[in-house]
């Protein structure tokens, strides 16, 4: 096997590319400290029962596990950023209010999302703690709708849906625990043949109502088609009333789906999604999980998105990178005017002696040349730039 070959859904990540996702990556975080998100950085890798706390079976399939040399106890390479984001806010930092925190970097999975998905996808995210209630899910949905317009989009979609609605008809006819996952799979992917054999044998009411969840998505009409045919129960009613009044918050344009269940395992609250045409999976997920801190200490409200960058700078054209082509030399005042123009924050490139000029992502359609024995930034001819 060739020694350059990577493993299958893993990729390098080029010039181009790269500087499309770090000037993404400073300009969302940059976002997120303008509303009062402070940045942490997690470890790569922890102990597993820590990564895993709350998350459900999903993760757990999902992520690299090894054995730690120095303890003897398993470790895990974190597969999603945000149990540890809980995991500081509840034990380290440990405040009494409202705590905003932010990240930034990888994660890895042992299994890929879908057959397109990278392995190891590079995620930024935002968590608001400590505060329950529609007012926190507003922000934090709003900082995700202002995320995706950072990134270029012109106009979002978001999907929203509320774990309250499954959770209270499961209430009202509870499965076998063994069917239990079966019947969120079904759900999800609106497999209505599959679903019917699994409501087979519930009260009438719950089997019609978890089979009417299948074709509750689309417009504003859902949420009232949800309240005239589901039961009238009052967690039902309390999470349509949620939906409606996030998506007149929101300032985006809203569809729902109450049968979309990603993350049903530690959301207890509103989900959402942000899917765009041309991509498989979504490039932005959030919603509610009250209580993830609970195995740390202290169960706090909490709710929060991640934002997929290679998916997001796939999205846009590449902004032109100009710079200046200069010759190499010992000049003292080509070197004063080199270093002035990088300050300014010009990209410039010192030719070497039996360099060929650069190629790859800059365009060079400036030069610095010597006139009178003065340096000076000139136009290059058209012909040269590239």
């Amino acid at each position: 096997m060739p020694r350059w070959l990577l493993p299958e859904n893993i990729s390098d990540v080029l010039p181009l590319e790269a500087r499309r996702v770090e000037e993404l990556r400073r300009a969302l975080l940059d976002l997120y400290r303008s509303y009062g998100y402070e940045l942490v950085i997690p470890p790569l890798i922890e102990y597993l029962d820590s990564l895993l706390t709350g998350t459900g079976s999903d993760l757990d399939l999902r992520m690299f596990k090894l054995t730690d040399q120095a303890s003897g106890r398993m470790l895990g390479l974190r597969a999603d950023a945000t149990p540890q984001v809980a995991r500081i806010d509840a034990h380290i930092l440990n405040r009494t209010g409202v705590a905003r925190l932010c990240y930034a970097g990888s994660v890895l999975h042992a299994r890929p999302l879908h057959p397109l998905a990278s392995r190891e996808p590079l995620q930024v995210g935002a968590e608001l703690y400590g505060l329950a209630g529609p007012a926190a899910d507003a922000e934090v949905i709003e900082l995700a709708v202002a995320s995706l317009r950072l990134a270029g989009l012109a106009s979002v979609r978001l999907d929203l849906g509320h774990t309250g609605v499954v959770r209270a008809l499961l209430d009202l006819a509870p499965p076998a625990s063994g069917s239990v996952d079966d019947l969120l799979a079904a759900l999800s992917s609106k497999d209505e043949p599959a679903l019917r054999e699994l409501v087979t044998g519930m009260p009438q009411e719950a089997a019609s109502a978890l089979l009417e969840l299948v074709r509750l998505n689309g417009g504003a009409e859902v949420i009232e088609r949800a309240r005239s045919r589901l039961p009238r129960v009052p967690g039902i009613g309390a999470a349509l009333d949620e939906l409606a009044t996030l998506a007149q918050r929101s300032g985006a344009d809203v569809s729902f789906d109450l049968a979309d269940l990603h993350g049903y395992r530690y959301h207890n609250g509103v989900t959402f999604a942000v899917h765009v045409e041309g991509l498989p999976s979504a490039v932005l997920r959030g919603g509610r999980y009250d209580g993830i801190g609970k195995a740390f200490g202290r169960a706090r409200p909490a709710v929060g998105f991640s934002v997929y960058l290679r998916e997001l700078v796939r999205l846009g054209e590449a902004g032109v990178q100009h710079a200046i082509l200069a010759p190499a030399g010992d000049d003292p005042e080509l070197s004063g005017l080199v270093r002035q123009l990088r300050q300014a924050g010009e990209v410039v490139v010192q030719s070497l002696p039996g360099e060929q000029e650069q190629t790859g992502d800059f365009v060079f359609d400036r030069e610095i040349r010597q006139s009178n024995g003065n340096w000076s930034v000139v136009a290059r001819p058209a012909s040269l730039a590239k």
